[in-house]
């Protein structure tokens, strides 16, 4: 298994595969992988010649230093879990000034409307950083097609902003959220959660289950008061949001249109530990 700590090893590395014509496929993470990383994976493996799998835990996408701190990385593990599914997967995991070439800072973005709701709004500056460390990673990787899970919609339709705006050849494909049996959707944050929290964290989809299903009978203020008075009712989790937006610009909704979707975004904090998830509701 190839595992390039720098920009120059990664092209190496992939120069042969592109003088053969073959098609790389990117996934970027910030390691402390698990199956949804593993099914993204997978996807990308199914649809391409070669797969790149990022590991870098980006500075500029934290607002909260203690978060950052916090943030596992249990790099042997993650090299094993990759090595499992296919010891052809080519790592990449540079440091942070061989990516940014110098300065670790972020570039000021003008994403639209949809920087502005939800994630945007309780961490500010967190799409700048991602918007970055991405262009950064898309650069020096050069795939033909990358590969993000949908737990980050909003990320994800930042990246197809992104994309668009620095007009970069490379195609997104968005997949489903990968979720436990109890409906938890997988995330790197769940190693934090001590097994009360592990218990309690299914709540967040009961709730987001129960709003798609109550969603053509009740009204969008209805069922968002609906949702909170059930976090307010539950003591291990504090809502921070639960929101229901339009799919297409992420604008909070607060009547229907026949001819829109929606989805339900919700953020929690179960101790310390920021949870996220969402769902499509029409």
């Amino acid at each position: 298994m190839a595992i390039c700590t720098s920009i120059s090893t990664l092209q190496q590395t992939l120069s042969q595969k592109r003088a053969s014509g073959a098609q790389i496929g990117f996934v970027p993470t910030m390691g402390a992988l698990h199956d949804g990383h593993g099914s993204l994976v997978t996807q990308a493996l199914a649809q391409n010649d070669c797969v790149v799998v990022s590991i870098f835990v980006n500075p500029t996408q934290f607002n909260n230093a203690q978060d950052l701190e916090k943030y596992p990385r249990p790099f042997e593990q993650d090299v094993a879990f990759l090595n499992a599914i296919d010891p052809e997967i080519v790592i990449f995991a540079p440091e942070a000034a061989d990516l940014y070439g110098g300065a670790v800072q972020a570039k000021s973005y003008r994403f639209g409307a949809i920087e502005s709701a939800m994630e945007g709004k309780h961490r500010p500056g967190h799409f700048d950083g991602v918007g970055t460390v991405l262009n950064l990673l898309f650069r020096a990787v050069s795939p033909t097609r990358a590969y993000f899970g949908e737990k980050d919609f909003q990320q994800l339709q930042i990246v197809r902003k992104l994309v668009a705006l620095e007009r970069l050849p490379v195609e997104i494909i968005g997949c489903p959220i990968h979720r436990a049996e109890n409906g938890l959707a997988m995330s790197s944050r769940n190693r934090r959660l001590t097994p009360q929290q592990l218990e309690a964290a299914p709540f967040i989809f009961k709730i987001l289950k129960k709003t798609q299903d109550e969603f053509d009978s009740k009204s969008i203020p209805a069922l968002v008061r609906e949702a909170e008075a059930a976090f307010a009712a539950n003591p291990m989790l504090d809502l921070e949001y639960f929101e229901i937006a339009a799919t297409d610009n992420l604008q909070t909704a607060y009547r229907k249109h026949p001819s829109n979707t929606y989805r339900a975004f919700v953020a929690a904090f179960a101790g310390e530990v920021r949870l996220i998830d969402n769902m499509g509701l029409n």
